[in-house]
């Protein structure tokens, strides 16, 4: 799973890619054999905000952050690819969408440095998308995988 998940985001050549992680050691050798930049999060019990801030902290110096999860392997690289374009073309925050919900990944950009970095808890980002909404900018996608996210072995036969 999360080699397709990291495999997409290396395909689409954003960049760097960064894996923030728990203290898994075939985890992280899974990872670093897609080619992902490791960072360990030593918080990773206080829940997703705690790692967008680790890997925010690790790349501080970054023109935007694409913020993709590890359970979410469906993601076609040409949305990845659309999310990190209008990101690199001015916008402060981009997410897909198709039929009119939002999804997965979410691009932010250098403006959200420190409130990226002083994240904590377990909603992750959604509190910045939904101060800032009126600089969110969604891109309508037609890609179910931006939904689609695996928490459980009954998800995986979907």
């Amino acid at each position: 799973m999360v080699e397709a998940a990291a495999s997409n985001l290396l395909s689409a050549s954003v960049g760097r890619v960064i894996a923030v992680t728990r203290s898994d050691p075939e985890l992280i050798v899974v990872l670093q054999n897609c080619g992902c930049e490791i960072v360990v999060n030593e918080h990773a019990e206080q829940g997703m905000g705690s790692s967008i801030a680790a890997g925010v902290a690790a790349s501080f110096d970054a023109s935007g952050w694409l913020i993709a999860l590890g359970d979410m392997p469906s993601i076609r690289v040409d949305t990845v690819t659309a999310i990190a374009d209008v990101l690199g073309s001015g916008a402060r925050i981009v997410l897909p969408a198709m039929d009119g919900k939002r999804g997965h990944p979410v691009g932010f950009s250098a403006l959200y440095r420190v409130r990226l970095q002083s994240l904590a808890g377990d909603t992750g980002a959604r509190e910045i998308v939904n101060a800032d909404a009126s600089f969110v900018e969604e891109i309508s996608v037609d890609d179910a995988g931006i939904f689609f996210d695996i928490d459980t072995r009954a998800d995986m036969k979907l």
